[in-house]
């Protein structure tokens, strides 16, 4: 049953160690049939080495397991929650990469200081408030997870376009990122970490630096996304 989706899955969770996002079994890739309503996801604790297209875990959007014989990634009620408030994404990857995850256990949000972050992200990647005790004790703690998330996302006063900002940082915990594939939510991780390793190189070179101008902000994301894009060739290629 939805073999191509399961491959899609494997295909994200194996670059994953690739990029070197991965230490140990500290991630998971999940990819979305809409039609269905129905994701594939890394099953729970399985080394990536040992991993194969089979062992994908196939969700439904009500939480059942619907195929699968192993247990799926424990991270797997935050990406249902992700794929119900985001309708438009088709991916969703969750890493333990070293850098973002400093800022994340920080709860500091990695700011905008260059162009490279400006190719992927509007703005500063945000991090969600940290989550109270009722939260992570309750029983439900994946939700939850979640639910910050898609909290910070809608927030009067702060919310953003998920398409604009294609990760998060859970405090005290580590990054999330989603995309129209899931290939294209692992490239947005390669991204996050990257940058974020770059904005502690540029802290520790320059503390007060500031964040990145209006234009070039505006110029640098435009020209890869929304209407007036123009980088990269039109159609396939």
């Amino acid at each position: 049953m939805l073999e191509s989706l399961k491959d899609e899955a494997y295909e994200a969770n194996i670059a994953l160690p690739k990029h070197g996002l991965i230490n140990l079994t500290f991630g998971n890739a999940s990819a979305i049939d809409r039609a269905k309503g129905i994701f594939a996801i890394k099953p729970s604790g399985v080394a990536y080495a040992d991993l194969k297209p089979a062992d994908m875990v196939l969700i439904d959007l009500d939480g059942n397991q619907v195929e699968g014989s192993l247990r799926p990634s424990s991270d797997t009620p935050t990406h249902r929650r992700l794929f119900l408030a985001f309708p438009e994404i088709g991916g969703v990857v969750h890493t333990h990469s070293s850098h973002a995850t400093a800022f994340a256990q920080a709860g500091r949000e990695i700011p905008i200081f260059g162009t490279t972050h400006a190719d992927y992200f509007f703005g500063n990647v945000p991090v969600t408030r940290k989550m109270t005790a009722r939260e992570i004790g309750g029983g439900a703690y994946e939700w939850e997870t979640g639910n910050v998330i898609v909290e910070r996302f809608s927030t009067e006063g702060l919310a953003l376009d998920p398409g604009d900002f294609p990760a998060v940082l859970v405090n005290r915990h580590a990054p999330f990122t989603w995309g129209k594939t899931v290939a294209k939510a692992v490239e947005v991780a390669v991204a996050t970490e990257c940058i974020a390793q770059m904005a502690l190189m540029s802290l520790q070179l320059e503390p007060t630096l500031p964040v990145l101008e209006t234009a070039l902000r505006q110029k640098h994301f435009k020209r890869k996304h929304g209407p007036d894009a123009y980088y990269g060739q039109p159609g396939p290629v």
